[in-house]
């Protein structure tokens, strides 16, 4: 059995508050989608909505065919005297998903027709669709409203359009409001009376029952799912990518198209296109959910990967990880402790432990990368040497002019000295130390990420603490700083960074 997959991101996602693509933007993301996440299907506008809209649509439309994905490039088209239609004939578009009112209250109260005109103005379209060359699905908007209050009307709708060149009825959950049983029932009414029909179901997520509905949408016999990255969508968001994947490999055991392992990274460039940050504990491609916390999950799978399930971190390009704070005990440090390449007596791996414990009840976060400096601090002696030192450094900004920033450190006994400029005053830090590493032949971690925390409360005196992601070759790993200023802070995390990166060149 094979299950469609339609990503909907660059039209229903973009409906999210706050959320608007460039047209450079769409195009990369549906490029992303097609070329390397490989969904069968994309969902890139609406026709007639802006300028905007028109030009991101133009690019994808134009990339499409010159990479033969126009057939799988598809944009919402409404009922409305055919001018949907021309403006994607115009765009260069081949495949509308034509909006039609799947509810009787929707044709009465929104159009003010009766079901029998509805259907006439919707023949009108498919007969000029064809004259263009244009392909037709067909959304039945608010079709869960219409199985739950008025049946007959979806199945006059249907059976009035099932002889015509209909590629697929994709039948939405508009408002969200369905359970999974209501899901199994009303997709298996629309297959039982319709069986040659290709029936897409369209989820949206206000009760966060999303993928169960689409779970049991397959089991009632759906042939396609509609999703967005990172379940983007208005209100609570449409079904999310990853997880409609991994519920489909594991629960169902169905074929799909998409290639996991390219899900984090499709979901991390949305994440930054559209501003809306994923919550660490999302399903699939949060940072936190292939993290155990509980030091007896850690001794388990030190005896036999007892903690593990099917959700394997490495389908997805990820690994596993041990968090360090109050719930860890010594398989947890010593899971970490084997990251760094690093072995302890067992006395000594107690009081480390100990240690980790006690910081982590103050709610301070700890990295694998920090535990170095815990072992130094614990047991008075130097498990990361350092050979990078910084002597001095100095950084100013004025108004109109680039930030300048000058250095002094010291590497393995030897001073360097270099002043450079920067888009702010930590990149211009940064660029005085790349001008020293590369007269040295040395080679820097990209930096691929940089958060800032500063405890409630909205003090001016208030201590920042800045964890910075790296990465080397394939080497990704975290380091922090806790000073009373943001810059210093990133200063203490990126000298943390470098005595790190010596200690692993040189071992």
């Amino acid at each position: 059995m094979y299950i469609e997959i339609m990503d909907t991101t660059l039209r229903d996602g973009e409906q999210t508050s706050g959320v608007s693509y460039t047209a450079t933007e769409k195009l990369n993301i549906a490029k992303m989608l097609l070329e390397e996440v490989k969904v069968d299907r994309i969902e890139i506008a609406s026709a007639r909505i802006s300028d905007g809209e028109y030009e991101a649509a133009l690019k994808i439309l134009k990339w499409g065919k010159d990479n033969n994905y126009l057939d799988r490039i598809e944009i919402l088209g409404f009922v409305d005297d055919n001018r949907s239609l021309d403006w994607i004939h115009k765009a260069g578009g081949k495949v509308i998903n034509l909006l039609c009112k799947g509810s009787l209250k929707h044709v009465q109260g929104q159009l003010r027709k009766s079901p029998e005109e509805h259907v006439a103005d919707i023949k009108k379209a498919l007969a000029h669709a064809e004259t263009l060359g244009i392909k037709v699905n067909v959304y039945f908007e608010d079709w869960s409203n219409g199985m739950r209050n008025s049946p007959e009307y979806v199945f006059f709708l249907t059976h009035a359009l099932k002889d015509e060149k209909i590629a697929r009825f994709m039948l939405p959950d508009t408002l969200g409001v369905l359970n999974p049983d209501e899901a199994f029932s009303y997709m298996k009414q629309m297959v039982d009376k319709f069986p040659g029909l290709h029936f897409d179901l369209h989820a949206h997520n206000d009760y966060d029952l999303s993928v169960a509905n689409c779970f049991a949408g397959v089991k009632a016999g759906a042939a396609g799912l509609h999703v967005t990255v990172n379940g983007l969508g208005e209100r609570a968001g449409n079904t999310p990518l990853s997880s409609v994947v991994a519920m489909l490999k594991d629960h169902l055991q169905v074929n799909f198209s998409v290639d996991e392992a390219k899900l984090v990274g499709v979901s991390k460039l949305v994440e930054v296109f559209s501003g809306i940050g994923v919550p660490k504990n999302k399903p699939v491609v949060g940072e936190h959910v292939f993290t155990q916390t509980c030091g007896v999950h850690a001794d388990g799978d030190n005896k036999g990967n007892l903690y593990h399930n099917e959700l394997i971190p490495e389908r997805f390009g990820r690994s596993r990880k041990y968090a360090l704070g109050k719930t860890s005990g010594n398989a947890s440090i010593k899971k970490n402790l084997e990251e760094l390449g690093i072995e302890l007596d067992p006395e000594s791996l107690r009081r480390v432990t100990q240690r980790v414990v006690e910081l982590g009840d103050k709610k301070e976060n700890i990295s694998t990368e920090d535990l170095p400096y815990i072992i130094s601090d614990v047991l008075g002696r130097e498990a990361v040497a350092e050979k990078i030192k910084i002597r001095n450094y100095y950084s100013s900004h004025v108004y109109n002019l680039k930030p300048v920033s000058t250095l002094s450190i010291e590497i393995d006994g030897k001073v360097y000295e270099a002043t450079s400029t920067g888009d702010g005053q930590y990149d211009a830090f940064m660029q005085a130390v790349k001008s020293i590493y590369d007269q040295l032949g040395k080679k820097l971690p990209q930096l691929t990420d940089y958060e800032i925390s500063i405890p409630p409360g909205g003090r001016t005196d208030a201590f920042v603490e800045t964890i910075i992601t790296w990465e080397l070759d394939e080497w990704v790993f975290k380091t922090r700083g806790f000073e009373s200023d943001q810059q210093a802070a990133a200063i203490t995390a990126t000298l943390k960074m470098l005595n790190l990166v010596e200690s692993k060149v040189k071992a």
